[in-house]
This record gives C-alpha cells, structure tokens and sequence, in this order.
C-alpha cells in the first residue's frame, strides 16, 4: 500500500506536490481545531489544587481569638482563615414557633486542627466566656440574655429572653474557641495565652508558624490546608499573610511580587500598581455620617439649621474626589444593599448652596460683617453659627471635612475641624459625647438591626447612638423589627423608621465606601457581591483558586 502511494507520489509535478502537502496541511489542522472544539464542549472548566497565596495586610495581630479579636483587622482576618462559624460547624438548627428557642446540631466527628474533639462543650464554654465580663469580649452585649444549654455531645439548646429576629446571624457570625486549650486559664488571664498567636482553631486552615523581627513585629504568618476542616478542603494548600505597617510598604510588595492580593486599597492608588491584576468591588453595609449633638448648641437644635447644612454637603462631589467614584450615597443609616430598605421612604440628596443660604436667611439667621458668620439672638444671647466637629485621622475623612468646610463657609457657616487619633476618639471622645458634632462611621450587619445605633437607650456609653437621638416612635420600632419574624410586617416598621429619621435629621449621612480587593489575573472563587466586614472576604476562602482543569460534563 504504502509503495503504490510511493509511486502515485513521485509521479505528481512539483505544483501538484505542493498543492498535495497544502491539502494535507488543512486536514490535519481542521482535524485538530475539530479535536480541541470537542473537547471544549464535552468539558468543563473547574477549579484546580493550587500550591499557595500570600496575602498583604497592614498592621499587627495581637489575639487570634474570635472572643477576644476586636476592632483590629489583623486579628479580625486571621480568624476568619482559622475558625468557622457555628452553621458551618453544624450539621442542622431550628428555631421554636415562638421564636426564643434554638437548636444547633453539630456535625458528627467533629475535630480541632490539633486532632481533638470539637463538641457541645465547646460551644457553651464559648458562651459561657463571651458572657463573663472578665473576658472584656467585643461579643459580650451580642450574647447578653441567651442561656446555651447542653442537650448533648452534638447539640446545643439556645434560649433567649425575648425573641430576636435576626439572631440566626449571630449563631453564624459566633466563632467557638477550644475549651482544651483555655478551659484550664483564668478567662482574666486570656490575653496572656500564647494560643493568643498560635491558635488551635477548626477553619479551613491550620496554624503552622510565624515570624517575627527581633524588634516584636510580626513579619509573616504561614497556614496550612486544615486536613481535619469539616467543609470542602481548600483548593490553594498553603495560605500566607505578610503584614505592613502603612500602605506605601503594601503596594511596594505586591508591586515586588511579595504578596499576591490584598484589600481595603483607596481608588487613588490603584494607578500605582505595576503588575497586572484584578480590581474587585464589593459593598460592605457601612456608611458614614456627621453625626450631631443638638444638645451642645443652641444652633444645633434648629431644624432649619440642619436642613441648610445637608442642602449645602455635595455628597456627589465628595464620592467623586475622594474616592473616585467608587461608594454608595447613604441618605439615612439604611443603606439600599440592607433588606428591608424602601426606596419610597429615602429622604432623597438635593445640594444648593442657594437654597441653603436662603433658608437661613429666611429664619433669621443673618451674616456678620466682621465674622463673615451667620448668627441670631436666641432668647437674650447672640447665636453664632461657628461649629466644631470632631475628626478621625484618617486620610478619606480629612478630604470629606475640607470639602465640606469649603462649601459651609459659602453660606456663612464656620466649621472648625478637630483632628484626632482614631484611638483617643474611641477611648475618650466617644466616651464622654463632648462633642458638637463627630464624623464617624458606622459599621452594619447584613440585616436591618440598627437598634444599638438609633435606640435611645444607646445614647452613652457604650451605646453607640452617637447623635444622642431620642424618639420614642423611633424606639418602639427599634425594639419592632428587632422582635418581628414576619418580613413583610418588619418592612413596614422599616419604612416608617426610615421617614421618621428622616424627617428628624439627627445625623448628615454621606456615603458608603466600596471595598476593593486586589489579585492576580488568574485568581477566581471571591464572588461575593457584599460581605459584613473586611474580615468577611475570607468567609469562603476555601473556594478560591489560582489554577484551573477541564473536566468531562
């Protein structure tokens, strides 16, 4: 055969020949693109096993603890690689008709990542710490009023003192730490436990080691898949956070390929990366707002005042130059990504400087020669429109302020910025309410329970009702939603709640930052549109990939 095709070969003129090879040529890659083409539609393209990921983080761990981890980031991200939520841990829950009885059941075989067992034990010795004031726990006022009973080794009984609607999301926010481990400390003594900084934990990875200069900064924590984790194993095995101490140094280390990703960047340095990558928006249910003490000031007590002072913040403008566009307009503290939000009961976002210096006009408030500030005799003394406000240093609010101050001087209002340490604002300020007014932000769960923030029961410390708002309406429909199971009934309270403080104007609400997450263009599994925190991208970190397989459909 092959020397008749031999023969018939050599017989062919050299254009037949090249006309034969040509043909040949077309057929062996048409049959190939076939092949590939196939191949294409019979499978599918699915997550890979990936060897590691670094992750950049500015700032510092000081207690891995879910009962301890506070304010801090550091804290707050480690946690969330190295411990799951009592859902995920659980096998199945059931709420009671009457709405004040939970049963959470565990998986069974549940174990630590050090091999022990993980139990009901656990859980209620988890409880029982965040309910001791020893513990100085963020989660100790979440968990006031529920007593955890044992029903058994897999499950836990909660009961609460009054119904709570929403308390399926403190059992998934609720992190259970090992009573092995701490069952033996003093809950006064738990923050010198070296578990602190290399936790024992049941999350999708494992504490393996870190690193330190000689100086105490902690340079580098490495992690491990954790082989026993309930859930799905990890796709990426090994998982490392290399900390920072300021932006400039994050930047610089993913620019060096130190780090693969990173969150929480300003849109104003997104331009200073060098490396090819993903930019990833997600909402958080945050917003911040100059929330006003109308006590301090007799000027502050005059809605029309107020209503000037909201007329004349361009919150368009200051989402546009601060953060390049990227945030949500927040007119009131329930932001549209929050259910329950009626876009009917929204105050709306007008901005005039003409009006608003009309409006004050129109009520007597009149522009000094020599101040330059308005002003108004109220009772026998003369009013003057000269406000103080206090301010985290913080670059975004620092910007917000001075827009804000330029645009209120337009109207004859003098605004005088205090510039202060977040911390000292936290621990003295805030404490005191000795303030006129304070920019500050306010940071939601994904669900409408804004009681702590508006009750006036939150009005001092440490509530965090920072307006020292009161309305009695208002808190009957607080403790309402709170209580209700019923979505369509909660909505409506939710909608009235939303005009009354509306129309009551405690507060200037500004705007909702997006946050943005860094990676590398071959990153996938962070599809997540919204998470409760920062700390929340890792929430189902397991699912993240850097390699990809075909498989057959």
């Amino acid at each position: 055969m092959l020397q008749i095709f031999s023969q018939i070969f050599k017989s062919f003129s050299k254009t037949e020949r090249q006309i034969f090879w040509g043909a040949l040529t077309v057929f062996a890659v048409s049959g190939l693109m076939l092949s590939i083409l196939i191949f294409q539609k019979s499978t599918v393209k699915v997550p890979a096993e990936s060897r590691s990921y670094t992750e950049g983080i500015i700032g510092q761990p000081i207690a891995i603890n879910p009962v301890l981890a506070g304010n801090n980031d550091a804290d707050r991200d480690l946690v969330n690689l190295l411990f799951s939520g009592l859902t995920e841990l659980a096998e199945n829950y059931q709420e009671s008709n009457n709405g004040q009885t939970w049963n959470v059941i565990l998986k069974s075989d549940l174990k630590w990542s050090d091999g022990k067992p993980l139990t009901s034990d656990d859980v209620i010795y988890t409880i029982d710490t965040v309910q001791n004031s020893e513990s100085q726990s963020p989660l100790f006022s979440t968990w006031q009023g529920v007593v955890a009973n044992r029903i058994s080794e897999q499950e836990v009984e909660f009961t609460l003192r009054t119904p709570y609607a929403f308390f399926l999301d403190n059992l998934k926010e609720l992190k259970i730490i090992p009573k092995h481990i701490f069952g033996i400390i003093p809950v006064s003594n738990f923050h010198l436990s070296n578990f602190n900084l290399e936790p024992v934990g049941n999350g999708p990875y494992a504490f393996s080691s870190f690193e330190k200069r000689k100086n105490g900064f902690i340079t580098e924590y490495n992690l491990t898949a954790n082989s026993y984790f309930s859930g799905k194993k990890p796709f990426i095995k090994n998982f490392h956070v290399k900390f920072y101490p300021n932006s400039e140094e994050l930047i610089n280390a993913f620019n060096l390929k130190k780090i693969d990703g990173f969150g929480g960047i300003h849109p104003d340095n997104i331009d200073k990366l060098k490396l090819n990558r993903q930019v990833m928006e997600k909402f958080i249910p945050r917003y911040y707002a100059i929330f006003i003490n109308k006590n301090a000031k007799k000027g502050l007590s005059d809605g029309n005042v107020i209503a000037a002072l909201n007329l004349a913040t361009d919150k368009q403008k200051i989402i546009e130059e601060v953060f390049g566009g990227k945030a949500l307009l927040a007119n009131e503290p329930i932001l549209p990504i929050i259910s329950g939000y009626d876009k009917s009961a929204d105050p709306g976002n007008e901005f005039s400087l003409k009006k608003a210096g009309d409006l004050l006009e129109k009520t007597g408030w009149k522009i000094n020669a020599l101040t330059e500030a308005r002003e108004k005799k109220i009772g026998k003394q003369i009013e003057a429109l000269e406000l103080s406000i206090i301010v985290p240093q913080i670059p975004f609010l620092l910007e917000t302020i001075n827009i804000i101050k330029e645009d209120w001087d337009k109207i004859g209002i003098k605004l005088n910025p205090i510039i202060l340490n977040p911390t000292d604002i936290a621990n003295e300020v805030i404490k005191t309410r000795n303030y006129q007014m304070i920019i500050f932000g306010n940071i939601l769960r994904n669900n409408p329970d804004i009681f702590s923030f508006w009750h006036s029961s939150e009005r001092f410390y440490p509530g965090l009702n920072l307006s020292l708002y009161e309305n009695k309406k208002v808190d009957s429909l607080l403790e309402s939603i709170r209580k209700n199971s019923d979505e369509t009934s909660r909505n409506k309270d939710l909608s009235e709640l939303q005009k009354i403080i509306g129309a009551d104007q405690p507060a200037i609400f500004l705007y909702s930052p997006t946050y943005i997450y860094i990676a590398p263009k071959n990153f996938g599994g962070f599809e997540e549109a919204t998470i409760t925190t920062p700390a929340e991208r890792f929430i189902n970190v397991s699912k993240w990939y850097l390699e990809t397989t075909r498989v057959f459909r």
